[in-house]
């Protein structure tokens, strides 16, 4: 088809336009025979969000995604494309994608009375078919649908009576297209008024010409339920408007959002030759986020983006790397250590309440990471706490008397691989523990499990952690209250 270009072979050729909507739902129903992907990267909503969007395309809807900040909502307009025919035919010239077949600008009206089955024709590619406005205060009906351009009509030497001196806006040239608007409620209620013949008439009219464009558009806008209520609101009419309101969420289990994270994070292929990422902190930085949309120094109603946990495990790579490239060594694996470098990443995509901004949001992050912490330590050794004295054997015994001897373990943060296991092995009574309890790890991820018991023998209180600005120092809890390494010295004198 694409090697038609007039009017007159492609009436030959027995073409049948379709309208976008239409469109959509054949391709859809296509996709959904031949068992396709049709949101292909859109991970943890197959059972929710999809079978709704699929079904609102059915339907031939204008779809509105409701959901908190980083659940995917643009992604999945931008998606939408791949439904859309390859390519369709527009008659040349035309800025409102205008079927040859069935017309509605004045240029077009007029070619095609000029020239008839000689009408130059051209071929859209879908990929031009998408138009997409992120609404701000500051966005107008001229910006959206058009308005009378004085330069033009002075050039053309035209009244402003003559509708070609009009410029259209954004909606009517997404003629024959899918146009979102993100972040809907930002749009003043009057700019969302001058969406309600479109979307129920579909057509729109300019600066009271006698001017009525029947357009074909496929609307999808996005919202985030925060703004109905900080920053402005979807208006009733326009609401009841839109056919299909779809709910999204975040992941609902540490696997779904560990999958999403793998397949976002923007790593070069260096770091990922160079640095490994144990599936134990991959666990860990996904809790974070878990833990901060739980957390009671967290605004819950602005949500935690799974752009926390890409970022951060972007960050997390770069800090194992750096200290690679610190200390000389081809290939390194990351540590608990590491996750200072992370803490950058959760501070800027968390929103606080009113305590958390009283505690800080270095340390909100810094209590985010202690709770993740806690609950990994738990799912892999004993509660320190629920061990009955007197009836129950401590299996943290040496590790405890080792401490209590005085001793310390420092952990720089650029200590190389080395030094960092030496420092570990040098706790009585770790490695054992770990291999008694975890007899399926092996290798260097021995290590991380070690560094593991101190951070949760730390959240528990067993020993005390001090954190400084290029260290993690662990030592005895009541020999880091007295101030004092040489506290038993001291006693026996």
């Amino acid at each position: 088809m694409n090697s038609i270009t007039t009017l007159g072979a492609l009436k030959a050729s027995n073409y049948r336009a379709k309208s976008v909507k239409e469109e959509l739902r054949a391709n859809l129903i296509d996709k959904i025979k031949k068992r396709e992907t049709v949101f292909e990267g859109v991970i943890g909503f197959e059972d929710t969000v999809l079978p709704d969007i699929e079904r609102a395309v059915l339907s031939r809807h204008n779809i509105l995604l409701l959901g908190l900040r980083g659940q995917a909502k643009t992604r999945i307009a931008r998606l939408l494309i791949n439904l859309l025919d390859e390519y369709i035919p527009v008659v040349a010239g035309s800025e409102l994608n205008d079927d040859p077949l069935n017309p509605i600008s004045r240029y077009a009206l007029d070619l095609i009375a000029e020239m008839g089955d000689d009408t130059p024709v051209e071929w859209l590619h879908r990929s031009a078919r998408y138009v997409e406005k992120l609404a701000t205060p500051d966005v107008s009906v001229a910006d959206l649908i058009g308005d009378v351009d004085p330069i033009k009509a002075a050039t053309l030497k035209m009244a402003y009576s003559d509708e070609r001196v009009i410029h259209f806006g954004l909606v009517p040239r997404a003629h024959r297209s899918i146009f979102v608007i993100n972040e809907l409620p930002d749009l003043q209620a009057r700019i969302q008024v001058s969406l309600f013949n479109i979307l129920q008439e579909g057509d729109i009219q300019i600066r009271g010409f006698k001017l009525r464009l029947p357009l074909d558009i496929q609307f999808l806008f996005t919202a985030n339920p925060e703004d109905y209520t900080n920053r402005g609101s979807i208006i009733t009419p326009l609401k009841d408007r839109i056919e299909s309101q779809i709910l999204t969420h975040y992941p609902k289990t540490i696997e779904i959002a560990r999958s999403i994270t793998q397949q976002e994070a923007r790593l070069t292929a260096e770091q990922r030759a160079q640095v490994y990422v144990p599936d134990l902190l991959q666990i860990l930085l996904e809790q974070i986020a878990f833990e901060a949309r739980d957390s009671e120094f967290v605004d819950s109603k602005s949500g935690v983006s799974a752009r926390l946990t890409i970022s951060g495990y972007e960050n997390l790579v770069s800090t194992a790397e750096r200290r690679l490239l610190i200390n000389r060594e081809s290939k390194t694996i990351a540590r608990l250590t590491d996750f200072w470098g992370v803490v950058p990443a959760i501070t800027g995509k968390v929103e606080l309440v009113y305590e958390g901004e009283q505690e800080g949001p270095y340390l909100v992050a810094i209590n985010l990471l202690g709770k993740s912490l806690k609950k990994l330590f738990l799912d892999h050794f004993p509660d320190p706490d629920k061990l009955r004295k007197g009836r129950d054997r401590d299996p943290y015994g040496v590790i405890r008397a080792w401490f209590s001897g005085g001793n310390a373990v420092n952990l720089l943060n650029d200590m190389s691989d080395k030094d960092y296991r030496a420092a570990l092995d040098g706790v009585a009574g770790l490695r054992k523990f770990v291999e008694s309890n975890l007899e399926q790890v092996q290798g260097d991820e021995q290590y991380l499990y070690m560094e593991l018991v101190l951070h949760g023998l730390a959240e528990f209180q067993v020993i005390s952690k001090d954190m400084l600005e290029a260290k993690l120092s662990f030592r005895d809890t009541l020999a880091d209250m007295l101030g004092s390494d040489d506290l038993f010295d001291e006693d026996d004198e």
